[in-house]
């Protein structure tokens, strides 16, 4: 391992150099969000002298404390830049947005470690820390005035200041400014969503894939300010006195945090039940016209993007890692009557036309794998293809739809039911950190095939980062979703592609109102 230096235009840093790949941690890409700064954009970031060390992650947004990560702090704008050479060579620049809804992550977990693309695909990989829950969303424009315009998108705010970092500093790190592709999955995903549809996002990218995280709408202020009032009563402040917010422990903010759902703000739009927003109260972004003009991909998809080629898509069996997370094995239990009950509960009326139609798509499969299948797609399926659909409909950049679907055989704790390919296994495998040397197999499993398919998947979205059009080694030529071909790519260790996949299942949905 050696030391290499890079200068940017705020100074020096000192990175490490290891395996061909140069890695620089914790570099600060904007300035203080604490004190007078909070729920505000940060202060100027002021230049240091010498040479900065960076090879320590930075302080990762209030949450609960994250195993080998620094202790979280407010102060917590940082990012991570991995490389294969900082020389003058323009490559391909891939800003990661981490998941963890809107209230947790950071962009250094050993997941989503940038070695490997640098390594491996010739690529720069950034990921970046932003203000989460509260502190990055809490929505003040209707309570405290001009000053605190755009406080209830805070967080989102944050990555376009490393958007902006990036665009100023990446050349000196052997990238192209002019090629930059942003990426999140689950929350990440949802970020990614809303960044598509900025005004302020737009001129740092050129591409973006929105990864189990389908954000077709976000909270409205109306929604927003009740979560406020909610969040001032519970700390017993009045509304004309919302200014103790700025002197409150970050700490006794995070305990309030923790009294809201923390459910990120992209459920579905039912139309059967004429539900058009989120339901659920909790911090994410917020639509105020301004920063977020209007919802990401509704009622379609943003003008500000129509010439940027996207790239979305779903996990198979997105639900059995909320079931594995949450400890709750009843799915796993169910027979077909517990699954017709189950159902009505969750569907009401539907319960049966919805079971209906899985038994007759699926004929072999156990009332567990049927409702796996059900609540997966509900989860992420249904706004995956509303976005490829609405991105579809503007007939300019290409949109690309996938399913992810590599099986683990990791069973859920308490069962015989396998993971399959649960919500966040994609993270390791796109990022290439499915291989003998990183092993990160927790939810992967220990199957030496998981390195074929992740080979597979890390190189179709660096060649997407690249070109713009997904492609790898042995795997079909990945054609665009349209409106007549409904074309998607099932990743997996050999890749298929599959026109208007779930046909029966999708023609269900959409006549009950859910897509």
């Amino acid at each position: 391992m050696n030391f290499v230096e890079v200068e940017t235009a705020y100074g020096k840093l000192r990175g490490k150099r290891e395996a061909g790949v140069n890695s620089f941690k914790g570099i600060p890409y904007a300035g203080q969000v604490s004190g007078k700064y909070r729920f505000r954009r940060p202060a100027k970031l002021e230049a240091w002298t010498g040479v900065r060390d960076a090879w320590q992650l930075g302080a990762p947004a209030i949450q609960a404390p994250r195993q080998n990560e620094p202790e979280p702090a407010e102060d917590c704008l940082f990012l991570n830049v991995w490389t294969p050479a900082n020389d003058t060579k323009k490559r391909p620049v891939m800003v990661y947005s981490h998941g963890g809804g809107f209230v947790i992550g950071s962009g250094g977990s050993p997941l989503q470690d940038g070695s490997n693309l640098a390594r491996n695909f010739d690529v720069v990989v950034v990921q970046s820390n932003h203000r989460l829950g509260l502190l990055g969303f809490l929505y003040l424009d209707d309570i405290a005035g001009a000053d605190y315009a755009g406080s209830g998108n805070q967080g989102l705010l944050d990555i376009v200041d490393a958007l902006a970092w990036v665009n100023q500093n990446i050349g000196a790190f052997g990238g192209d400014p002019d090629n930059v592709m942003i990426f999140g999955e689950s929350g990440g995903g949802a970020k990614t969503s809303c960044l598509y549809a900025m005004p302020a996002a737009a001129p740092y990218f050129n591409k973006a894939s929105i990864e189990s995280g389908p954000g077709v709408r976000m909270y409205t202020p109306e929604l927003a300010t009740a979560t406020t009032v909610a969040v001032l009563k519970e700390l017993g402040i009045a509304r004309q006195d919302w200014q103790k917010l700025l002197g409150i422990p970050a700490s006794e903010l995070l305990r309030v945090q923790a009294s809201f759902a923390p459910v990120p703000p992209f459920q579905k739009k039912r139309k059967a039940a004429r539900i058009t927003e989120p339901v659920t109260g909790g911090f994410g972004p917020v639509v105020d016209g301004v920063v977020l003009p209007h919802h990401p991909f509704d009622p379609v998809a943003p003008e500000i993007s129509k010439d940027k080629p996207l790239m979305t898509g779903w996990n198979e069996d997105e639900y059995t890692f909320f079931a594995w997370e949450r400890g709750d094995t009843s799915a796993f239990e169910l027979d077909l009557r517990g699954l017709q009950a189950r159902l009505e509960a969750q569907y009401g009326d539907k319960a049966t036309q919805i079971l209906e139609t899985y038994q007759k798509s699926m004929p072999q499969a156990s009332a567990p794998e049927l409702y796996v299948a059900i609540a997966s797609i509900t989860m992420m399926g249904l706004g995956s293809i509303e976005i490829a659909e609405k991105k579809a409909q503007q007939q300019t950049a290409p949109i690309y739809l996938y399913n992810f679907g590599y099986k683990s055989e990791m069973k859920i704790p308490g069962t015989d039911y396998a993971l399959g390919t649960p919500h966040a296994m994609d993270i390791s495998f796109k990022f290439n950190n499915e291989t003998p040397e990183t092993k990160h197999g927790f939810l992967s499993g220990t199957k030496p095939e998981r390195f074929i398919a992740s080979y597979k998947m890390a190189e179709l979205w660096t060649t997407f980062a690249r070109t713009g059009k997904p492609a790898a080694t042995d795997v079909p030529d990945w054609l665009p979703y349209t409106l007549e071909s409904r074309t998607t790519l099932r990743i997996d260790t050999q890749c298929e592609l599959i026109k208007d996949r779930f046909s029966e299942e999708l023609a269900m949905w959409r006549a009950i109102g859910w897509l």
